[in-house]
């Protein structure tokens, strides 16, 4: 068992702490809330074959076993918005009340990203700015899409003015495209799917020059990117032809991104990462309690071997690169 390290067990102020390591990427899963995703028909979350269970002890028991010191907490897909603006709001507020108690409950070891009820603009708005100063709140969670809408979309400009005002860090979680069909291929959308839409959004908020007309907005990118290393030489061969606004650099203006590892990103996606942005913004994931605890620490023991910067240890550097980004405002 890993001895967490910096632990503030008295008060929840003060985040981040150097030297602590920051799980990003980590989610809840009340009762009532998977009651509420059943009864608008999500049976199972984007084709998988069930939800999994989850309590504060079980998601404690994990982080002191792995070594995680604070996890920043959020709604997994498929969000809070079912289809109905009304109940997706109430949702809403209802899931960021419950983790902010969390928060309160355990405070040094929980902090939350802000759920927002997308597409609907002006209830996203409205809980981002119910949330803003609530104590815990780290930044807002949204998902790659909210039924179809992704998010250069025209229609998300008013949010991400207020997003920018705030300074907010954005966390962007997977969802299945619209249609998606699981017949077709037999596999549960996180398989391929997860990975394409994350990528799928990520160029179009580039393309669409969210990034550069909103530069205090930092957007946190799950999986190590998902396939954005691989595909930028093709997105730029398609820039440089004119089919792909100008605004879509090689880098995508990386430096408003940085990237979680959750998934199993050894070897192969945090070796094509590295080589093309480095270490310096990539995060802690584990993807809890989506990805049950055994295999959470068996991937963080693949890290321990697999880590690919000389620098040092990734608990090290990823733990640097949570107290820079999530202490720019303090």
């Amino acid at each position: 068992m890993h001895c967490a390290t910096s632990r503030n067990t008295q008060t929840g102020q003060g985040f981040p702490v150097s030297g602590e390591l920051v799980d990003v990427h980590a989610h809840v899963l009340p009762d009532w809330y998977v009651d509420a995703a059943k009864a608008a028909g999500h049976t199972t979350p984007d084709a998988m074959p069930g939800w999994p269970t989850w309590s504060v002890q079980e998601h404690l028991a994990m982080m002191d076993q792995v070594g995680i010191d604070r996890s920043v907490l959020s709604i997994s897909s498929p969000g809070v918005h079912f289809g109905d603006d009304t109940a997706a709001g109430s949702l809403a507020v209802e899931v960021n009340d419950f983790m902010r108690g969390l928060h309160r409950e355990h405070p040094g070891r929980f902090e939350y990203f802000a759920a927002l009820p997308l597409p609907d603009v002006g209830r996203a708005i409205n809980e981002a700015r119910r949330t803003r100063d609530l104590p815990g709140r780290s930044g807002v969670g949204i998902e790659s899409n909210a039924h179809g809408v992704y998010l250069g979309d025209p229609a998300l400009e008013p949010l991400w003015h207020e997003l920018a005002a705030q300074r907010a860090v954005v966390f962007v979680h997977p969802t299945a495209p619209p249609g998606f069909d699981p017949t077709l291929t037999g596999y549960p959308a996180p398989l391929l799917e997860y990975l394409f839409d994350t990528t799928r959004t990520i160029v179009h908020l580039a393309a669409a020059g969210v990034l550069r007309r909103h530069p205090e907005i930092r957007f946190i990118v799950p999986h190590c990117g998902a396939v954005l290393p691989m595909v930028l030489s093709r997105v730029d061969l398609f820039r440089l032809a004119g089919l792909v606004p100008s605004d879509v650099d090689g880098d995508l203006g990386w430096e408003q991104l940085w990237f979680d590892l959750a998934g199993a990103p050894v070897p192969d996606q945090l070796g094509a990462f590295s080589r093309r942005f480095g270490t310096g913004h990539l995060l802690y994931g584990s993807d809890f309690c989506f990805t049950p605890a055994f295999a959470v620490d068996l991937l963080a023991k693949q890290l321990d071997d697999g880590w690919p910067d000389e620098r040092g240890p990734w608990r090290v550097q990823v733990a640097e690169n949570s107290a820079a980004l999530f202490g720019r405002n303090t």
